[in-house]
């Protein structure tokens, strides 16, 4: 099956330039989207790079099964010209947050980055990317780390459960990333289940990325939040804008993002849909 892959906003050598051209904007943060449920977020010229998909990894898996992953969208960005990395994030175990074809070049380019991830995970972890065991950060829900101005908090993701290890850690997680005045939410992989509402509103979040292919059980994976969930979740917090993700990347596994835009706009709730390799760009209150 040939697929005509949707077009990059800005890709590779582009896109490098232009967080380059900002990477000294005091005035602003941006935030990337890299396709899937991948981010980057640059504050005062700091990067987090958030659940990074950048490789032809799962489309070469599952080639000959009967759920083939056909790629949707262009690749952003060669993840070895990601250089500046002070932070990459995991927030589970399936490739299209933890590949080895993306995270492999991210951490040998970026000597100084830490990783983070579920505590849960650490063994996985470490198999997979060839990392030292105590190399990554790990993290359970209720618990925050501090790594150069941004603070991770650990938030529980229910991918279809909230499912924890022998010593009670999540194995699927969200994380709040706070530096300066800002919150933003990456969900992760999630489901909508009742004690979320109660455990982000305190945060007062500036942004949530959240998925919103849903959760159809003929597809035989995991689900997610759909677009009317998304939305819904993001009122019930007071969320200041909605970037919804995890779309466009699998045939087999999206969800029609103007269904997003017609129910946002219904409900007059502030989003912004981004392209892959397009930025939100927000200026910082003084």
């Amino acid at each position: 099956m040939t697929v005509q892959l949707i077009k990059a906003f800005k890709k590779d050598h582009d896109l490098v330039k232009e967080m380059d051209s900002v990477a000294g904007d005091a005035k602003s943060f941006h935030l990337w989207w890299l396709g899937q449920s991948g981010f980057l977020l640059q504050w005062k010229g700091k990067r987090v790079l958030i659940d990074p998909y950048l490789s032809d990894s799962l489309t070469k898996k599952y080639a000959a099964t009967d759920k083939p992953h056909i790629r949707m969208s262009e690749r952003v960005i060669d993840p070895g010209l990601l250089r500046n990395i002070g932070v990459v994030t995991s927030s589970h175990n399936h490739t299209d947050h933890l590949d080895a074809e993306t995270l492999v070049p991210v951490l040998r380019n970026n000597p100084s980055i830490q990783l983070i991830i579920p505590e849960a995970n650490r063994d996985f972890v470490a198999e997979r990317v060839g990392c030292l065991k105590d190399f990554p950060i790990g993290l359970n829900d209720g618990q925050s780390v501090t790594i150069d101005e941004f603070i991770f908090h650990g938030i529980p993701a229910k991918h279809n459960e909230i499912e924890r290890d022998e010593r009670g850690n999540c194995r699927y997680m969200g994380y709040v990333i706070e530096f300066g005045k800002y919150k933003i939410y990456h969900s992760g992989d999630t489901l909508w289940f009742d004690e979320m509402v109660n455990l982000l509103r305190p945060f007062a979040l500036d942004v949530a990325l959240l998925p919103i292919n849903g959760n159809n059980l003929a597809r035989k994976v995991a689900g997610n939040l759909d677009s009317h969930e998304a939305i819904k979740l993001g009122k019930a917090l007071g969320v200041k804008c909605i970037i919804p993700c995890h779309y466009d990347m699998f045939t087999f596994n999206t969800a029609d993002v103007n269904e997003f835009i017609k129910e946002a706009e219904r409900v007059g709730y502030p989003y912004r849909v981004l392209k892959g390799g397009e930025s939100l760009s927000v200026k910082i209150e003084q």
